[in-house]
């Protein structure tokens, strides 16, 4: 069964909504979001493609598995940087998003994997 294209463009839209979250967060020590919140990889939209529509089309594939796994590092990721944002560790919380820092390297993943995803 092929994606949804539009899944995985908003999934990707949504993805860097999240960066820009992320940073504001950090310049301000402030967000509407709370760590534990955004920890949970089930309440965004591609979460609730990921455990709903995706596990019942496409049991067990591969990519959506790969998809499924990075997009809960990166909430995993995003809540720790936004931990860091709100406790007013500015320079720690931007530190954790720096080129070849975890949390980017998992963004990075992510967004190659949903591209993947789309094409399968």
């Amino acid at each position: 069964m092929p994606v949804d294209p539009n899944v995985v463009l908003k999934a990707i839209a949504a993805h860097g909504q999240w960066k820009q979250r992320l940073r504001d967060a950090a310049a301000t020590g402030k967000s509407d979001w709370k760590p534990e919140i955004v920890r949970t990889d089930n309440n965004c939209d591609l979460g609730k493609w990921i455990y709903g529509e995706a596990k019942t089309a496409m049991p067990g594939h591969p990519v959506v598995e790969e998809v499924r796994k990075l997009h809960a590092e990166f909430h995993k990721e995003a809540s720790t940087i936004l931990d860091l944002a709100l406790k007013g560790k500015k320079a720690e919380a931007e530190a954790a998003m720096v080129l070849g820092s975890n949390y980017s390297k998992i963004s990075t993943a992510l967004v190659n994997a949903l591209k993947k995803l789309q094409a399968a």
